[in-house]
């Protein structure tokens, strides 16, 4: 069995559309915006605070039919950079929040998020950015990058089936080597890519 980096946009998408994903964007944008704000300014483990937010969630994801599977597979990919801010946290001084309280805030900070980013789809977000009067330049770009992690995705997705066609099941020591050299090569297509698009945008009268 070929191993598969962590490199994916892809959506939750129920069979019927659920309530959640029925209400306004702007609600859920604004939910989830006062949820980020609270849970960074809570000095600690204040359950006053994190037992409603944390069954809100639960709510939430049993109401958009989103699988718990799921949502610990994107916590679990994002992984790597809770751990960077808990071990930053263990080397602060002690009248700091501890790792343990970093972790759990970065934990419901990121299910909400992901809540959010699978019931509400991204035009809607888009169109909500507009109506706050984001500057025009700052939403084509999350539109642009939103749209190209999903090519990213397809490319890594042929790398993959096209190294696993070529080679043998590689030994656990070489794993992380044939990563890096997925990773290496996807980041030179994904800048030649950039850069062919960049001209195209400026043939068309970007600038």
């Amino acid at each position: 069995m070929t191993s598969h980096l962590p490199l994916s946009s892809d959506h939750w998408h129920p069979p019927r559309p659920s309530p959640v994903h029925r209400w306004p964007a702007e609600w859920k944008l604004l939910g989830t915006a006062i949820l980020l704000l609270g849970t960074a300014l809570q000095p600690g483990l204040n359950l006053a605070w994190f037992a409603p937010v944390w069954a809100g969630l639960i709510a939430v994801a049993c109401l958009g039919k989103i699988p718990f599977t799921f949502i610990l597979r994107r916590v679990l990919w994002l992984s790597p950079l809770i751990a960077g801010v808990a071990l930053a946290a263990a080397w602060r001084p002690s009248n700091h929040p501890g790792w343990q309280i970093l972790t759990i805030k970065s934990v419901t900070s990121l299910c909400a998020v992901i809540l959010m980013a699978n019931t509400t789809p991204f035009p809607h977000v888009l169109r909500v950015l507009k109506r706050l009067r984001t500057p025009h330049l700052l939403v084509t770009t999350i539109a642009l990058l939103h749209r190209y992690l999903f090519v990213l995705a397809s490319e890594t997705e042929r790398m993959q089936r096209a190294r696993a066609a070529r080679t043998f099941q590689p030994r656990p020591d070489r794993l992380w080597q044939l990563q890096a050299s997925v990773i290496a090569r996807l980041f030179i297509r994904a800048s030649e890519r950039a850069t062919r698009i960049y001209q195209a945008m400026l043939a068309r009268g970007w600038s």
